[in-house]
C-alpha cells in the first residue's frame, strides 16, 4: 500500500475555547451534531472539539488542499466501538479522494490540556 497523502495539524487548545466562547455558532460550522454531542459529554468540550478541528484540517492537508476547498462537514470524526478515531469522508472530500485514488484513511488523535493534534494517512 503507498501513501498518498500526509496531513498534520495542532491546535492550542485555549484558544481553540477562546473562539468558541466568542463565537458559539462556529461549532455548528465546523462540527456535525455526532461531533458536538461527543465533545459536550466531557467536562471540557474544548479538548475534544479542538482535537476534531486538528483532524479536519490534517485531513485537508493529506487532500493536499486548505480551508475552504471542502466543507466543514464533508469529514467528520467517528469513533469506532473500541473508541478508535476514523473519518467518514463525503461530499467534495470524498470527490477529491476518489480522485487521487485514496481507498483507506488512518487517522490518529491526541489531546492535553494545552494542545491537541491530529495526523491522517491516505492510502
Amino acid at each position: 500500500m503507498s501513501v498518498i497523502g500526509l496531513g498534520l495539524d495542532a491546535v492550542e487548545v485555549d484558544r481553540f475555547r477562546r473562539v468558541l466562547a466568542r463565537t458559539p455558532g462556529v461549532a455548528d460550522r465546523v462540527f456535525t451534531a455526532a461531533e458536538r454531542a461527543y465533545g459536550s459529554l466531557a467536562r471540557d468540550p474544548a479538548q475534544r472539539l479542538a482535537a476534531r478541528f486538528a483532524a479536519k484540517e490534517a485531513a485537508m492537508k493529506a487532500l493536499g488542499v486548505g480551508i475552504g476547498a471542502v466543507g466543514w462537514h464533508d469529514v467528520e470524526v467517528v469513533r469506532s466501538d473500541s473508541g478508535a478515531p476514523s473519518l467518514r469522508v463525503t461530499g467534495k472530500a470524498a470527490a477529491l479522494a476518489a480522485a487521487q485514488g485514496v481507498t483507506t484513511w488512518k487517522v490518529s488523535i491526541t489531546h492535553t490540556d494545552a494542545a491537541a493534534q491530529a495526523i491522517v494517512i491516505t492510502t
